[in-house]
């Protein structure tokens, strides 16, 4: 299993639409940037995602499970880009701030620190788990 960040603007898509998709889940699409399309390509069924609210918030909310791989993204009339579907796992209790990330000198090398504009990411184990315990779960 692999695990990634996922980036969307609440008011766009929220973790509260995500949550109310269920256990059928939504594609997870609108990508338009060839480094964080490869990323989508490269997830696999079982492979868990932070959902991060970006914009104001910058936060990540919850964490997001791949169910369904890449396939053509239909909003994309190129035909370059993919989709992949995902289905809201666990909610934070406490949401983790970008600022918070960045305070964490063990948190220093991650991408979304590093790379703060990408949409699509990985996340090392280490990092996963060390999110995981500064959002409560």
């Amino acid at each position: 299993m692999a695990y990634w960040l996922v980036k969307s603007e609440p008011g766009e898509w929220s973790w509260e639409d995500q949550r109310a998709c269920g256990k059928a889940g939504e594609m997870w699409d609108g990508v338009r940037n060839h480094q964080a399309a490869n990323n989508l390509k490269a997830m696999r069924k079982g492979d868990r995602a932070f959902f991060y609210h970006s914009g104001k918030e910058r936060q990540i909310v919850g964490i997001v499970e791949v169910i369904g791989e890449h396939r053509p993204d239909p909003t994309d009339p190129s035909g370059r880009f993919v989709v992949v579907d995902v289905r809201a796992g666990e909610t934070f209790p406490h949401p983790v701030s970008l600022k918070d990330i960045k305070a964490d000198p063990r948190l220093s090398d991650m991408a979304l620190v590093r790379q703060s504009r990408l949409s699509v990411m990985p996340v090392s184990e280490a990092h996963w788990q060390r999110i995981c315990a500064m959002g409560g779960t």
